[in-house]
């Protein structure tokens, strides 16, 4: 299944809902014009409530990622350019890992100016 989820983790579950998506965005699993599983579809298979899918939803269509169809379906936009999660996704791992370091803000920043300078 496209989306899935887990319940050990503490990670919210809308969270990896939304991150499921992102994540398959970014590998051209789907693309704009796809549609994603119903809600009620994915709270069945995953055994969530659907109202926790729903949320994770909303967090695609904040982020213009998906638009929602009331009571239709959820779709990939056009806006949902994989190059632009790629490096979301790459920039929010190095934050991760530039925290987990204890650099500061500026420190990190430089490494990445020097990284993308080489």
């Amino acid at each position: 299944m496209l989306i899935t989820v887990d319940p050990s983790s503490a990670q919210p579950l809308a969270d990896q809902v939304a991150d499921s998506v992102r994540v398959a965005l970014a590998g051209g699993m789907v693309g704009p014009g796809d549609r994603l599983p119903s809600a009620r579809t994915v709270a069945a298979a995953l055994d969530i409530n659907l109202h926790t899918v729903l949320r994770g939803y909303q967090q695609l269509r904040e982020e213009g990622l998906v638009e929602l169809r009331r009571g239709r379906a959820a779709v990939i936009t056009g806006q949902a350019d994989g190059l632009r999660l790629r490096l979301a996704a790459a920039a929010e791992e190095f934050a991760k890992a530039a925290r987990q370091a204890g650099a500061s803000t500026e420190e990190a920043l430089a490494a990445a100016r020097e990284a993308l300078t080489r």
